[in-house]
């Protein structure tokens, strides 16, 4: 553990200026300009793990997994947004990625690379689910081109799953002139075989997410894909390591100081409280939030705040026990019952009821065995009528109803409800929301707005996604 604490002493001094970004005007002559390869390899799996963090923190309100204790507040109402921390992070990122990328092609670091290209695809595919088209292309030439030309998102996509193919390539080369140092990184500590098997679950999920798409939706490639993934639960990519608390349980510690956050919305505790599914009581619940002073489970409506005064556990609440935000929780990154549930819905769409409805049920148990659900509670909950319904009667709607609980904070959970159409059983929209339909993108940052204005697509939260068509 100090080996890999004494390297986040690096990235203080680099972390956010790793070298000249796009962003950037001034020069800080404290800051680090040329860090060695290892502690790019820190910042690039370390920032990669804390940005799927900072996009959940954001869209586990636009799916109704937390919502604002405050009335109205903006995020939980579908009103524009500034994301400028969110955007430049992603952007430092990819800068160190892509400098480290350059250190390993110099020295023969093909690991290195490998690790680079899948970072960098996972980082891009996460802005463009958020934003849309952003750039890239012309992004990352310093003070050449502080105002880069905004990439199509459909092209982007296709660049994540190549950035993806030519990540796994680079890995399987013999004989690097440099190894991945174990220590450097913060994900699968140096494992090559571990970071193949993330790149084909994230290629599986960048794939999956074109269904709409029926002119590129391939569920055979995704089944294909998903044979190279993972095949347990001791596969998970996670980051485990921080400078201080884990993100979800800072949100707890916050919420239990009375900086107010991390409250669960009503959609979420009633899909699994019994409310909304009758009869149906969810075994995670429990082990994610916390009974009130009422004896129940209950969550709080997206945009009409809190009920009391905060302080009275008149709600549920991300606790500092709780399995994503007790002290020293693992952040999830890719997940073995997330790969299940994609198996499903390829399987349920080539036609193969058999194998996904199989894939169904795995990816309820895989989800259970990760957050420790007791077997005698698992198999009660799987054994139940309307979940173990039968090939014949497996639906989507049950495929994505079980893979909305498995994904809970995570980004792609918006992914998977616009590609849903947020058809998830007594779904609303927020009290007052600013829209009349659910929300489709986030704002550009006044970041973009301020200094590439002239670059920036003429769009609205509304206006769809390529792929959401």
């Amino acid at each position: 553990m100090k080996k890999y604490l004494s390297y986040f002493f690096l990235i203080d001094a680099f972390l956010f200026s790793g070298c000249t970004k796009y962003l950037d005007i001034n020069t800080d002559p404290n800051l680090v300009y040329n860090p060695p390869i290892n502690s790019l390899l820190v910042s690039s799996t370390y920032q990669t793990g804390v940005n799927v963090f900072r996009m959940g923190n954001i869209t586990s309100y636009y799916v109704q997994y937390l919502a604002s204790p405050s009335t109205g507040s903006d995020r939980d109402t579908y009103k524009e947004e500034d994301l400028s921390g969110t955007w430049s992070a992603h952007y430092d990122v990819m800068t160190d990625i892509k400098q480290m990328m350059d250190l390993g092609i110099s020295t023969g670091a093909t690991e290195h690379v490998g690790v680079g290209k899948i970072l960098l695809a996972w980082n891009l595919n996460m802005l463009i689910n958020m934003f849309g088209d952003v750039p890239y292309s012309q992004a990352f030439k310093g003070k050449e081109n502080l105002t880069p030309s905004y990439d199509n998102q459909q092209a982007l996509h296709d660049t994540t799953v190549k950035l993806l193919n030519e990540g796994i390539t680079e890995l399987a080369k013999p004989a690097p002139l440099r190894r991945l140092d174990a220590g450097s990184d913060l994900i699968h500590r140096g494992s090559i075989a571990a970071w193949i098997k993330t790149a084909n679950a994230l290629k599986a999920r960048f794939l999956n997410q074109l269904s709409k798409r029926t002119d590129k939706y391939k569920p055979a490639e995704i089944l294909t894909t998903l044979a190279s993934a993972y095949t347990s639960n001791t596969d998970n990519a996670a980051l485990t390591t921080f400078p201080g608390n884990s993100p979800w349980n800072q949100v707890a510690r916050d919420n239990a100081n009375l900086l107010l956050n991390g409250w669960l919305s009503e959609q979420f505790v009633d899909a699994l409280n019994g409310k909304t599914f009758i009869g149906v009581t969810d075994p995670r619940l429990p082990l994610i939030t916390n009974l009130t002073k009422f004896g129940d489970y209950r969550g709080t409506p997206n945009g009409k705040g809190r009920v009391g005064t905060g302080t009275s556990n008149e709600e549920s609440v991300l606790t500092t026990s709780g399995f994503y935000s007790k002290s020293g929780a693992s952040l999830w990154l890719v997940t073995f019952a997330e790969m299940k549930f994609i198996e499903a819905e390829a399987a349920f769409r080539s036609g193969d009821r058999t194998r996904a409805y199989s894939a169904y049920l795995a990816g309820i148990r895989a989800h259970m065995d990760m957050m420790g659900v007791s077997a005698t509670a698992r198999d009660t909950y799987i054994a139940l009528s309307t979940v173990s319904v039968g090939a014949n009667a497996l639906t989507l709607d049950l495929i994505f109803k079980e893979k909305y609980v498995a994904m809970f904070l995570h980004p792609e959970a918006w992914v998977d409800a616009r590609r849903y159409d947020y058809k998830y059983k007594d779904f609303t929209l927020p009290v007052n929301a600013a829209l009349n339909e659910f929300i489709r993108r986030a704002a550009y940052p006044t970041i973009e707005i301020s200094r590439n204005n002239a670059n920036i697509p003429q769009v609205t939260l509304v206006t769809r996604l390529w792929w959401d068509q």
